[in-house]
């Protein structure tokens, strides 16, 4: 990649165009806004069949939780998948290189929309889901918001890296799927860790969305011992560190031939 800096002009250009194409696209703006709100009640429903210390505000407390964790893989990384394998394969990415847009504005301003409506959908969660679902808002905002601001910056990253081994729009659905199957089922969003065995817990600990999650848990319920934190926070890093070096190395910017 070229240059590591972001021109703030360029970057809210790039997302401004990127954005008028999203709501163009009526079937992934629809998934973007009416699916997370669907598996909020799914999760609800999951939840509800364990019984977590804390009865039903518990299992508010663990939905909502679990829905920020859906909203960061289905409107950023799921979204964003399709996205750049779709401008990919329109030369758009390859038009972009030519001009004065480097690597990372490019990527980050592709992006920019999506961020900001997962962000938008938490805000929404924080609010309206906790005053439907009658539990306590956030505890921590801070490390809600760091939690959730590190999921957006790793999975989009992550969606960078899945788009160069998805040929078309129409394969993303199954390429994204592990990611989605592993993050919802080993990282606490359908089932809690802590009603996992210890070793397999103590391996979904180590599970690239985990980590977000107990940040974004932490941030909520006030809980977290700062070593609990600190780890969900290294691991946060290293995989974020890891997707960097596999987005440099792997990303493609022009069609498969």
């Amino acid at each position: 990649m070229n240059t590591l800096t972001l021109n703030p002009g360029r970057l809210f250009a790039l997302g401004r165009s990127e954005l008028t194409l999203l709501v163009r696209n009526r079937a992934a703006l629809s998934v973007a806004l009416m699916m997370p709100l669907v598996m909020v009640f799914v999760l609800q429903s999951s939840l509800g069949e364990f019984d977590l210390e804390g009865g039903t505000a518990a299992i508010g407390e663990a939905t909502l939780t679990g829905g920020i964790g859906m909203v960061l893989l289905l409107v950023v990384y799921m979204n964003l998948v399709s996205a750049y394998v779709a401008r990919r394969e329109e030369l758009v990415l390859k038009r972009l290189r030519t001009g004065e847009a480097n690597d990372l504005e490019i990527l980050a301003g592709s992006a920019l929309p999506s961020a900001v409506l997962a962000l938008l959908q938490v805000v929404v969660l924080a609010v309206a889901g906790a005053a439907a679902l009658d539990v306590r808002t956030p505890e921590n905002p801070l490390l809600l918001v760091a939690g959730v601001l590190a999921g957006i910056v790793l999975l989009s990253g992550m969606s960078a890296v899945t788009s160069a081994f998805t040929r078309n729009v129409e394969s993303a659905g199954l390429t994204t799927l592990p990611l989605f199957l592993i993050s919802s089922m080993g990282s606490g969003l359908f089932v809690p860790l802590e009603t996992l065995p210890d070793k397999l817990a103590s391996v979904c600990e180590l599970l690239p969305l985990t980590g977000v999650m107990t940040m974004v848990r932490a941030g909520w319920m006030g809980t977290g011992e700062g070593g609990d934190l600190m780890t969900a926070a290294v691991v946060t890093l290293a995989w974020t560190v890891i997707t960097v070096f596999a987005v440099q190395r792997w990303f493609r910017w022009e069609p498969r031939r």
